[in-house]
């Protein structure tokens, strides 16, 4: 099939390389001409595990091509992806400007039929904007339809969830979009759920609020921990063999970050009101998951008591292992936090320290991790990325001028680093592991 992707970011560049992948011949489009530039080289201008060499290969088969100009997609594709950004606004709402253009792009160059798809996360009725915005400039309403096929991709992940779906979920208006879409996806094996556009819509902006939620619920349970000596691992343990509730996202950290979950939330609960329907469990979630990020830095404060010119070494800076995105990462906030009180931070990680530069000046980027260690005060732990679990702790306290440890992310056991002479903090914590 002949597919358009427009919008080259992390969710459309993942889409159309996987699409070709499977054999389909994709034009990605993007305004960007510096991305483009890259992308005909096979280079990603982001960080995902397998992506450069599925777009270098797909390239090498001619499937997979690049252009600047909306009207190329629309001239060569029947089904047209919008994978834009949606930006939050500053009262918590999506902006939309950028579905909108595209929607107008696409209408000025509609002169046979195309199945234009919102791939991007949006409102509930954004599907009925898009009809709306192209009849107005194309009113042959027998040129197009709209659907929406939204994406549950995970960064660091997103090539394996693409092709490996847990579910994929189809929001069709008529029977020719519904067969269209079914074609598309017909060498997948995971369950189908066809649908009308609005329910589609909200099953994304709900699913990642319900995991947000359950992030922040068991961050809570873990500070509940800490103050009455109970162990947050045994007790999520515990939770996530009631099969109503699961083991997944039940892992307490330093809260939740990356572009989805803080945008998804507060514009959900933004529809939600608009809608006339209260929300304030989204609010909660998200005032939360501030203090967590809080609790964590005063975590530290405590365990040093000032933190003035104290040198504290820092380890992952992207908001999850596996990629370099920085977007609301919580190592932003804590790093912030600490340079408030005038701590001195030196930072290591494996990807995201390029774009952590463009953020933080006032912060020494080490080589690797012992680097990142040598003559601090104290060690954090703020990414869970593989390399970080297969530390040599006794290196690491060699190099520290005093062993302490925050660990963030829960990734060492305990009794062993204390065995080790850390004075170990973490998230919940207090037993060995036993599972």
């Amino acid at each position: 099939m002949k597919i358009g992707i427009i919008g080259s970011g992390y969710v459309g560049l993942v889409t159309g390389a996987c699409f070709a992948h499977l054999g389909n011949q994709v034009i990605c489009v993007d305004n960007n001409l510096e991305k483009i530039t890259l992308l005909k080289k096979g280079k990603p201008p982001i960080y995902e595990p397998g992506l450069e060499e599925m777009l270098q290969e797909n390239i090498k088969r001619k499937r997979l091509f690049f252009a600047s100009r909306i009207e190329q997609a629309v001239k060569n594709a029947e089904v047209l992806f919008i994978c834009v950004n949606t930006p939050p606004k500053e009262n918590g709402e999506a902006d939309l400007s950028y579905v909108e253009n595209v929607s107008r792009e696409i209408a000025r160059n509609l002169k046979e039929y195309r199945l234009i798809v919102e791939k991007s996360t949006v409102p509930v009725q954004t599907g009925e904007w898009i009809h709306k915005t192209i009849k107005l400039i194309q009113p042959r309403e027998s040129l197009f339809d709209v659907a929406s096929n939204p994406e549950f991709l995970r960064e660091g992940s997103a090539i394996h969830d693409f092709l490996n779906p847990d579910r994929i979920i189809l929001g069709v208006s008529s029977a020719r979009a519904g067969k269209l879409l079914r074609q598309l996806y017909a060498s997948f094996s995971a369950p189908l759920v066809v649908t009308d556009i609005k329910s589609a819509e909200i099953i994304k902006h709900a699913s990642n609020s319900f995991l947000a939620t359950k992030i922040a619920f068991i961050n809570v349970v873990s500070r509940i921990c800490d103050a009455t000596g109970a162990d947050i691992e045994n007790v999520a343990y515990g939770m996530g063999l009631d099969p109503r509730i699961g083991p997944g996202f039940l892992k307490a950290g330093i809260g939740f970050g990356g572009f989805c979950f803080p945008k998804d939330l507060a514009a959900f609960e933004r529809m939600a009101e608009k809608a006339g329907v209260p929300f304030g469990i989204l609010r909660e979630v998200l005032n939360s998951n501030e203090e967590q990020k809080k609790y964590f830095i005063q975590k530290v404060s405590n365990a040093l008591w000032n933190l003035r010119n104290k040198t504290i070494g820092v380890l992952g800076l992207s908001f999850k292992p596996n990629t370099d995105d920085m977007r609301f990462a919580p190592s932003i906030d804590i790093i912030q936090g600490l340079q408030r009180e005038e701590a001195l931070i030196q930072a290591y990680d494996p990807q995201a320290m390029p774009k952590c530069k463009t953020i933080f000046k006032k912060v020494k980027y080490a080589k690797d991790a012992y680097q990142a260690a040598e003559h601090t005060d104290a060690l954090a732990v703020l990414t869970e990325w593989d390399e970080f679990k297969k530390l040599d702790l006794k290196r690491i306290k060699k190099l520290m001028r005093n062993p302490i440890l925050f660990d963030g992310r829960n990734i060492f056991d305990p009794a062993e680093a204390r065995k080790l002479g850390f004075h170990y903090y973490a998230m919940g914590r207090k037993l060995r592991r036993t599972r």
